[in-house]
């Protein structure tokens, strides 16, 4: 998928505009969280604890690493996050033809990657429908490993990160055990272990293509050490079957919900002919609902305080009082520098890819009480973090 066309999903575009089967059954009955998971030897590291609930607040989570700076979802966009400042790394996770995880935002990787330009893998253009979007591009699930890493990653906005192309090249695709691998190298380095939150990208869509991520990704967890309560990993999902499927599996790590646009249906859901949307879970019911197999949501920020129709911020709601009242953590999605993707109250100037006032905004969005909150500039957030903690 490239700059996605709805508001949610974390989208790339939103205030851009303004400027110029076999699917786990996620009916109306919670699937119940398993009992815990006993973590591995190697949880207890120094550094921040094993427990979500241990993190610096608000947390910064490095969204698709520190991709501000540098083209998602590589190795070098990880790096960046890592030392610049998030307390908490993204991953995104899709697979390949013959199974193995890759990281990319999505399974598209037209934009992500130098595809289009490779001759050999040219007759590989077609067009598949997911959740319910028709894209035209390449895809993960055709290609085998081996051919993915013969691609090199690049910067996915160059219009508006023009920087970033410098590393367009740099770096190939990583698999989901090449970050693990490298999370573990980090965290000997630092004596702590390293925190990740993993997504799990389109799962029905993959399930019925005969590519469960679930399971795969179960599998991984428990190879490093990762798959226990307080194994320093979060995972996360649009569906939430996918959620409660990773319940049944025994993976005990704290899970997030992500939800988008309020009219929006998780495609689970919509695969289920479940009518509940976005709004409907929002409510103090569907919260309830939610505790029955994760500790979070993930909003996306205009569902903690909405925009007009100027694109102005309006009243915060009732989310994270709710939320809160649940027991659920929130972590909110998505701060980006650029005045294109600030609220109106908050850009500077006419550029759209100019950095705006994004200290007023953080300030803003911390005061409702959030606990966390995805940044694409991980340095920018824990400076707003500082400031807001000062008081």
């Amino acid at each position: 998928m490239q700059q996605e066309q709805r508001p949610g999903r974390r989208t790339l575009l939103g205030a851009a505009a303004a400027l110029g089967a076999g699917a786990v059954v996620v009916g109306s009955g919670a699937a119940p969280a398993v009992a815990a998971q006993s973590g591995t030897g190697r949880d207890g590291q120094a550094g921040h604890g094993g427990s979500y609930k241990d993190l610096p607040k608000p947390t910064v989570i490095g969204h698709r690493g520190g991709s501000g700076y540098r083209p998602e979802h590589t190795l070098g966009s990880y790096q960046f996050a890592l030392d610049n400042g998030a307390d908490v790394i993204e991953q995104d996770v899709v697979p390949t033809k013959d199974g193995h995880l890759v990281c990319r935002h999505e399974n598209d990787i037209t934009g992500t990657t130098d595809v289009a330009a490779r001759p050999e893998f040219a007759s590989r253009k077609t067009t598949k429908t997911v959740d319910g979007e028709a894209h035209t591009g390449w895809f993960t699930e055709d290609f085998t490993l081996a051919e993915l890493k013969t691609l090199r990653a690049k910067e996915r906005i160059p219009g508006t990160r023009g920087h970033n192309t410098l590393y367009d090249g740099r770096w190939q695709v990583p698999t989901l055990e090449e970050v693990l691998k490298w999370a573990d190298e980090q965290g000997r380095k630092r004596g702590r272990r390293i925190w990740l939150h993993i997504e799990t990208k389109h799962p029905t869509y993959f399930r019925k293509a005969g590519l469960g991520l679930e399971e795969r990704l179960a599998k991984l967890l428990r190879r490093y050490g990762r798959a226990g309560r307080n194994s320093h990993t979060f995972l996360q999902s649009f569906e939430p079957g996918s959620l409660q499927r990773l319940n049944r599996l025994g993976v005990d790590c704290p899970k997030v919900l992500l939800l988008d646009d309020l009219n929006t249906r998780p495609w689970d859901f919509v695969e289920a002919k479940d009518p509940r949307t976005v709004a409907d879970l929002i409510t103090p019911k569907g919260l309830k609902w939610v505790t029955g197999f994760a500790q979070g949501i993930g909003p996306w920020l205009n569902l903690i305080i909405p925009r007009d129709k100027n694109d102005k911020l309006t009243k915060p709601t009732t989310l994270v009082r709710d939320a809160h009242a649940a027991g659920l953590i929130l972590h909110p999605y998505t701060m980006r520098n650029e005045n294109s993707f600030l609220p109106a109250d908050f850009r500077r100037g006419t550029d759209p890819n100019a950095y705006g006032d994004v200290f007023g905004a953080f300030k803003t969005y911390f005061a409702t009480g959030i606990d966390g909150i995805f940044s694409d500039n991980c340095d920018t957030a824990a400076l707003a973090r500082a400031d807001f903690v000062k008081g």
